[in-house]
């Protein structure tokens, strides 16, 4: 009896070995699962109660009751949880992808912008080229930087869909980051582009 069970292990390893061979050399690649910093990134339906805003080109950005849609670029979608003096405690904002940005390049081209946009000591803390989002594929990072008010850290996507292409960023003041993070967190896992 025992060695037929290990005759059959052998047998279902070596036709899982032939198997992922075929696989392979077919030229098919499986989805990839989100590791490391990215472990929480899967895509998801925005949880009940959550509201929706959407930018002219069609993304979707869910958020949280609470949340207050802000004015921030034409042709954005913007949301922030606020402080009863008005600071702002969370930040979420969905744009359409304007510029040179690819999934390929992501990981060097969202710092560089937030370079050019100002921001000082950028630091690239986890990056992510081949996430799995509702509406398509997408490249993320997690990164950090100095405003002239505060230290940030942020969550940035750049998420290809069928149709269009557009950057999901959720991001809170370092002090908050981590009590913020499983909200910033969802509310990407939800973003269509």
């Amino acid at each position: 009896m025992r060695r037929t069970r290990v005759t059959a292990v052998v047998v279902a390893l070596a036709g899982a070995v032939a198997l992922t061979g075929a696989f392979a050399s077919s030229g098919a690649s499986a989805p990839v699962r989100a590791s490391g910093a990215f472990a929480w990134l899967h895509p998801a339906s925005p949880p009940a109660g959550w509201n929706l805003a959407r930018t002219p080109g069609g993304a979707a950005l869910a958020y949280p009751p609470g949340w207050t849609p802000i004015k921030t670029d034409p042709g954005t979608a913007s949301v922030a949880l606020l402080a009863s003096d008005g600071r702002i405690e969370a930040y979420l904002n969905a744009t359409p992808r304007m510029g040179a940005e690819t999934l390929n390049n992501w990981r060097q081209f969202r710092p560089q912008h937030n370079r050019a946009e100002g921001q000082r000591d950028v630091r690239l803390l986890a990056a992510i080229r081949d996430a799995s989002f509702r509406s398509g594929r997408g490249a993320c990072v997690i990164d950090s930087y100095t405003t002239s008010k505060t230290n940030y850290r942020e969550i940035a996507c750049l998420v290809s869909g069928a149709r269009s292409s557009a950057v999901v960023v959720a991001a809170a003041p370092s002090a908050l980051f981590d009590r913020q993070a499983a909200t910033l967190q969802r509310a990407v896992s939800t973003f269509a582009a």
